[in-house]
């Protein structure tokens, strides 16, 4: 019998194996999260939006002795004062550049995303996001030498998705207003960063945190936040001296919040917020005892992601762009028998004029873009459009500036592409010619997407890691 049992264990020993093999290869296999859309966005920023229902916005706060200010013009948010990536300089611009690039006054690292610079009184704030300590965090640093001031940080766990910080802080002579990733929004005193009021946008208004999460930057308005949950209220203006909310808009067509931001127009002599958001556009009145009154809303530009905001332009007039193959659309603004409208122009291919990620500029009767991946033989190319539709000219094939920002200097251009290469181009209704280049970052330079801001000849860049000030001031 003896002889038998090292045979039978053996048996029992390969059937259990067997089993548990098979057991293994009928498991089901959990499906990935990173990725997935849902209405809520990703299963994972979904998962992330409920662990954080409360957070202490007041969080810890950090101040760092002994760094001077001197004063400075204003960048004071998206896109600059007033909205429109147009920079002024009282001197030369500097338009021949060493070999390495124009000099570097300072260089700092940040946790990894596309947030961006805003500037006022030589201080420079950005909402940064620390991996580390797993929160969102403000910080103030000198424009003279990039030395930190002081920082306000919130715990909120928020898993990486194509970088984690996306937006700008929005700065006046009083206070900086922050929109986190998840709708966090944060308000404190612009000098020394004091906690003034915060609000959580998903609690208050059941907004929807985007896919790739927020991308909306606040807009300070005669000593208002004006917002977009674009949940139970499409806006929201609130007192930054109180926290108190003095005014929303209702959202009849329960739209949903874009990684577009509000901007200002003019129609009819009536100034208006223009918010593009999930399901249409909206126009709500900006003055007055009508301000927060939704005035005309239109459903002829909804694409599935939206990132551009609209571009103001004359005569009640606004330009919409999107990627992923929607290309742009001009409308017009107008009213009859105080009966608002937003009527469709024409319309504008991808391959034509569009832009995926950044808001064209609006310059001396022109649009300017560059155009988006899908556009075919001219993607990535900058581009200029006149306001009826004809498309003056493309950059052509060497000059290809991938997801990357720009802005305008006077009659000059500066374009970022996405590994932080930096062209200053002479541009106008003819065409453009490459005055300087530079690879900012020598070769390490990656998603390089987040705007820049230009104050006083310094120019403000980032990649997804690092944030760099640049010496653009001429003899």
């Amino acid at each position: 019998m003896r002889r038998w049992i090292p045979w039978i264990v053996t048996c029992i020993a390969a059937m259990t194996a067997l089993l548990a093999l098979r057991a293994w290869l009928l498991c089901v296999p959990p499906s990935p999260e990173a990725r997935v859309p849902t209405n809520e966005g990703s299963l994972a920023e979904a998962r992330a939006v409920r662990s954080n229902a409360v957070v202490n916005l007041a969080g810890k706060f950090r101040e760092f002795p002994g760094v001077p200010v001197s004063p400075s013009s204003a960048w004071s948010g998206f896109r600059g004062p007033r909205r429109e990536n147009l920079a002024g300089m009282d001197g030369p611009l500097l338009e021949t550049w060493p070999t390495n690039g124009p000099p570097v006054l300072w260089q700092l690292q940040l946790g990894e995303g596309h947030a961006a610079p805003a500037v006022r009184d030589g201080r420079v704030y950005l909402l940064d996001y620390d991996e580390a300590r797993e929160g969102d965090v403000l910080r103030c640093f000198s424009l003279d030498s990039g030395r930190e001031l002081w920082q306000r940080f919130y715990q909120v766990k928020t898993k990486r998705n194509h970088g984690i910080s996306r937006t700008i802080p929005a700065v006046d002579d009083t206070c900086v207003v922050s929109l986190g990733p998840q709708c966090h929004v944060l308000c404190v005193t612009a000098t020394n960063g004091a906690f003034r009021w915060g609000m959580n946008l998903v609690n208050l208004y059941g907004a929807k945190v985007p896919l790739w999460w927020a991308g909306q930057c606040p807009l300070l308005d005669a000593g208002e936040a004006v917002l977009a949950p674009a949940g139970r209220s499409l806006l929201i203006g609130v007192d930054t001296a109180t926290g108190k909310v003095n005014w929303e808009t209702p959202n009849p067509e329960k739209w949903e919040m874009s990684h577009s931001s509000v901007m200002i127009l003019t129609a009819d002599g009536v100034r208006q917020f223009v918010y593009a958001a999930m399901g249409g556009i909206a126009g709500v009145a900006a003055d007055g005892p009508q301000r927060g009154q939704l005035l005309w809303h239109t459903k002829a530009f909804a694409p599935s992601v939206v990132a551009p905001s609209p571009v103001p332009l004359p005569d009640g007039r606004f330009f919409m762009t999107a990627g992923y193959g929607f290309g742009g659309a001009m409308f017009r603004v107008s009213r009859s028998n105080d009966q608002w409208q937003a009527t469709v122009l024409f319309r504008t291919d991808r391959r034509v004029f569009g832009c995926e990620q950044q808001t064209p500029v609006f310059r001396d009767g022109l649009l300017y873009t560059v155009l988006p991946n899908d556009a075919g033989d001219h993607r990535q190319e900058f581009a200029c459009m006149n306001l009826d539709g004809r498309v003056l000219w493309t950059g052509g094939s060497d000059n290809r500036f991938g997801l990357g920002p720009y802005l305008a200097v006077g009659n000059r251009f500066l374009l970022l592409d996405d590994t932080a290469k930096l062209s200053l181009m002479a541009v106008d209704g003819n065409g453009c010619r490459l005055l300087a280049r530079a690879d900012i970052f020598n070769g390490t330079g990656r998603d390089a997407w987040g705007p820049m801001a230009f104050v006083d000849g310094r120019l403000l860049l980032r990649d997804s890691k690092r944030m760099v000030c640049l010496d653009l001031r001429g003899k």
